[in-house]
């Protein structure tokens, strides 16, 4: 028997707060816009598995530089497109500009959507409300702002994949914040059933694969840590000799995934495609 009335340890709750001000200063730093047109395939096939109508409502959350918003505008929805860094909204608001489509724009947090219940036919995000630190609060403002027998569209990096390994990678230079789960567990199955499953109609989950492809690995990681702002940001912090480790394994971590022999960078990644059923 224990007779032991130690109390048990408390596990100190995240300051989701300040991590969040630190993650829009990281998605702020460099140009996410210059990497983020390059996935606008997924934005498109992921409306194409939703089976979006002209005329739905669709709400892009953290949508970032809109390429889930503006292939939804395509396909003739009504179209709220929302982050919570207003520079990558405003090039968003440019591409729309450019091709004529009429997309509403609205800075907004994604663990606090400033929307009433039930309001939108559809709700979509690619690689945005992944990064949410909140993971918990996120899922649930997705399915609250969602109308029942909508869908939400989900673009999730998995695990293994090689984004998935990249953030282990940088994990292992700067570790992320305590208790906060990681990015890439909206990427799994177990997750997705935990935070959707009990309160959702259905769930469909179909691995998917986007290929980076890139003059080579070294155009790759200049490409990278020069625009995007997670290595941008971690680059920075780093000193000269820890920051040269982490590019050797980047490098590493390229080899290991491309297919391409010809110098070139073809790296697939894989994500799961996620069409829920509200």
């Amino acid at each position: 028997m224990n007779l032991s009335t130690s109390p048990e340890p408390k596990v100190a709750t995240p300051d989701y707060t300040a991590i969040k001000a630190k993650q829009q200063a990281v998605w702020g730093a460099g140009d996410y816009a210059r990497i983020g047109v390059t996935l606008q395939i997924v934005g498109e096939q992921l409306c194409e598995a939703m089976d979006l109508r002209a005329g739905q409502s669709v709400l892009d959350v953290a949508g970032g530089n809109g390429n889930a918003s503006l292939a939804a505008a395509r396909r003739f929805c009504k179209v709220v497109s929302t982050d919570y860094v207003d520079a990558l909204l405003a090039k968003s608001a440019k591409r729309a500009e450019v091709e004529g489509l009429a997309i509403d724009y609205q800075t907004a947090d994604a663990e606090n959507l400033p929307f009433a219940d039930n309001t939108f036919d559809n709700v979509i995000s690619t690689y945005g409300v992944m990064f949410t630190p909140n993971q918990v609060q996120s899922a649930s403002e997705l399915r609250r702002v969602c109308k029942p027998g909508g869908k939400i569209g989900l673009a999730n990096w998995t695990p293994a994949s090689f984004i998935g390994q990249l953030f282990k990678t940088v994990g292992g230079y700067l570790p992320p914040p305590t208790g906060v789960n990681s990015s890439a567990a909206w990427g799994t199955r177990e997750f997705l059933d935990a935070q959707f499953g009990p309160y959702v109609q259905a769930i469909e989950a179909q691995p998917r694969h986007f290929t980076f492809r890139y003059q080579s690995p070294q155009h790759w990681l200049d490409v990278f840590s020069t625009y995007y702002g997670p290595t941008v940001k971690a680059f920075e912090a780093l000193d000269a000799e820890a920051g040269q480790a982490l590019r050797a394994d980047m490098i590493t971590l390229i080899d290991a995934h491309n297919r391409a022999a010809d110098g070139t960078m073809v790296v697939p990644s894989e994500y799961l495609e996620v069409v829920i059923t509200r």
